[in-house]
């Protein structure tokens, strides 16, 4: 079908071209018979060329009918492929802008999910702090016990070393006021036999 509507065309081509040839052929021979023998050589002359240049167009046509044929039909399916492939990225864009406006809808609930997740996230690690401050908490108060202890241990030992040398001056003082000469001399005395017997 397409092959006949093909050959009508270009017979309706052509057939207009010889029509325009012949009229004007005739034209020019009519307007040349008018001029004598000069306006016919001139008429003859025109009429060759346009034979000449109608042949040319024919031959023209026949010859490049079918590569212009397949030239037009490869480019009328280069446009339907763009075409097709034009339909395939606006139905992509399409679901696209479905998927986004889905998207936009749900995040009025995404922000709330994260948002709590958050709040969760801080009261785990409040509690676990309060949890470590607790701890060390308790711990200070174990080594400041231990420390306090161990302060008033020291300081009783250094009391009572104090307490003990106070004493012990004490005692030298009474024994100074109440031991008169006769009392050191038979100590001396005694401690000599002693230091005697004992070698």
């Amino acid at each position: 079908m397409k092959a006949f509507t093909r050959m009508r065309k270009a017979r309706y081509v052509i057939s207009l071209f010889v029509v325009i040839t012949v009229l004007f052929a005739f034209g020019s021979v009519w307007a040349s018979s008018e001029g004598g023998e000069g306006g016919l050589d001139k008429t003859k002359d025109l009429i060759f060329r346009l034979m000449n240049f109608g042949v040319l167009v024919g031959v023209l046509i026949f010859l490049l009918r079918k590569p212009m044929a397949k030239a037009l039909e490869a480019r009328r399916q280069g446009i339907r492929d763009q075409l097709a492939d034009l339909e395939k990225q606006k139905q992509e864009a399409e679901r696209q802008l479905a998927e986004y406006k889905e998207r936009f809808g749900r995040l009025d609930e995404e922000v709330e999910k994260i948002v709590a997740d958050y709040i969760q996230q801080g009261e785990a690690a409040k509690a676990k702090i309060l949890e470590e401050a607790k701890a060390g908490a308790e711990k200070l108060r174990e080594q400041a016990k231990k420390n306090i202890e161990h302060e008033f241990q020291t300081a009783k030992q250094q009391l009572k070393a104090e307490m003990a040398e106070q004493a012990v001056a004490m005692a030298e003082e009474i024994i100074k006021e109440h031991i008169k000469d006769e009392d050191q001399n038979r100590i001396i005395d005694e401690y000599l036999t002693k230091v005697v017997v004992a070698q």
